[in-house]
């Protein structure tokens, strides 16, 4: 298991062959920028993973304020908001609540102590321990801030994961991921479109397609089937037919949620049978095009609307930082420590990151709660390193695994403390348990009496508004 140890001998420079070397090398944090301000933790990323680590450095610090502050904490995102991104399916559907839709960047900068910048991450400079934001631009084109460069001291990379096309024809141009709230957004505008015309034109269901049969597609197609059924029955001609939406889950592999187990595998295919999906597996999506897929075989179905959940990878800007190391699904490859096989100072979390804590156990898996077990752990960490204190590696514990099927049911297991252990939950127990990690989540952001606030506005809601949005 890794220690860190803060020489005051200078730099060394790990190779990728020392992937699991026991003494990872560091940068006397003396030596790292002679600006004479406090040392400058740079996170990239606000996650579950990267806004919860500024907001647990942030605190930390404000314990230290008596004394002259050791550090600062600036956090870098592409949006103001930050939304859960395992609820974005809710999102597209329409469904989400209006006080789960997502927390302000800048109100969780002033209440935790860490700065927040607006910007996405165009390349990196790690000689100069300098990153560089692109330009930020406003919705009509008009520039508001140019290509500008940001400082670090410590520069923590979680800029999340974007969904793998595998360079399927067609995707890019005629095919939604959903690997942001805009992109949720967008879907939900279109899947309104589709049901307006369906309404108009009387030509029946709304056809949609979801390829990749993980959590992220088997959600969204639970949500999608109460969604356009909640649609149509504010209608006329939808409402008629027996079926109002017509949707296809196609996979690749031989069952859906392959992450769990085959029992609630199995669960989970026959309640979205059950509902009216389509459940397609053993079969690949060969092209996209505006109205339809093409499975292997040639085989065509039609499709208005088309999602791709089918895998993911790294962002392309990680292909711009100076020459660190990433594997095939171009993540950042990182020590058990979190930081990058190169550069000491150059940390990475979160589905961006692939991480082997020990030789010949597997990577730590691109879910939410390995982000937010890292941010904890980084956060205690970074603090030590400043204080030339070692730390232990990052180990992951899984907590188990959660399924949503809609408003009131989900299948999963729970797992315990000790390996092997776990329950396995479905119906209304498991829903509950899916929505108390995102409960977790804001607390850790906003505290209990707020976030207990938000819950009662929005039960509230649930009583005087409908159940899917219409704008």
């Amino acid at each position: 298991m890794n220690r860190w140890h803060l020489s005051p001998g200078g730099p060394r420079s790990p190779s990728s062959s020392s992937f699991h070397d026991s003494r990872p090398a560091l940068f006397s944090t003396s030596e790292l920028r002679e600006h004479g301000g406090p040392h400058r933790i740079v996170i990239v990323g606000g996650g579950a993973g990267g806004l919860e680590l500024a907001v647990h450095l942030g605190e930390q610090l404000r314990k230290l304020r008596r004394r002259e502050a050791p550090a600062e904490v600036v956090l870098i995102d592409a949006a103001l908001t930050h939304v859960w991104k395992p609820w974005l399916h809710e999102l597209a559907a329409g469904t989400l609540g209006g006080h789960d839709a997502g927390v302000e960047f800048l109100q969780q900068a002033r209440r935790h102590n860490f700065r927040f910048h607006l910007g996405t991450l165009e390349s990196l400079d790690r000689a100069r321990h300098e990153l560089w934001l692109a330009p930020l631009v406003d919705d009509e084109g008009t520039e508001i801030a140019p290509r500008r460069p940001v400082a670090y001291d410590t520069l923590v990379i979680a800029v999340g994961s974007i969904v793998n096309d595998f360079h399927t024809p067609g995707v890019a141009e005629h095919a939604i991921a959903l690997n942001s709230a805009a992109d949720a957004t967008r879907f939900h505008r279109l899947l309104l479109a589709a049901c307006a015309r369906a309404e108009v034109r009387s030509g029946g269901p709304v056809q949609i397609a979801i390829v990749g049969g993980g959590a992220t597609g088997v959600e969204l197609a639970a949500e999608l089937i109460e969604s356009v059924h909640a649609i149509a029955g504010l209608g006329t001609e939808l409402r008629q037919e027996p079926q109002p939406v017509q949707l296809r889950l196609i996979e690749s592999g031989d069952r859906l949620v392959s992450a769990l187990s085959e029992d609630i595998s199995r669960q989970a295919r026959e309640d979205l049978e059950a509902r009216g999906v389509e459940v397609l597996l053993g079969r690949r999506v060969t092209e996209v095009a505006a109205n339809h897929v093409v499975l292997d075989g040639h085989e065509v179905l039609p499709a208005e609307l088309t999602v791709w959940a089918a895998g993911i990878r790294g962002p392309e800007v990680l292909e711009k930082l100076d020459g660190l190391e990433l594997n095939r699904s171009r993540q950042l490859l990182v020590r058990d420590t979190l930081q990058s096989t190169l550069d000491a100072d150059v940390f990475a979390m979160g589905d961006c990151a692939s991480c082997v804590p020990e030789a010949g156990a597997p990577a730590v898996p691109p879910r939410a709660q390995a982000a937010q077990q890292e941010a904890r752990y980084l956060a205690d960490a970074l603090l030590r390193r400043l204080e030339s204190r070692p730390v232990e590696g990052f180990r992951f514990h899984d907590r188990g695994s959660l399924v949503s099927l809609g408003s009131r049911d989900a299948v999963g297991r729970i797992l315990g403390r000790m390996p092997g252990h776990g329950v396995r939950l479905q119906g209304l127990l498991a829903r509950w348990a899916y929505w108390s990690a995102h409960h977790a989540h804001m607390v850790r952001l906003q505290g209990a009496l707020r976030t207990a606030w938000d819950q009662v506005g929005n039960w509230i809601d649930g009583r005087t508004q409908a159940r899917v949005k219409l704008h």
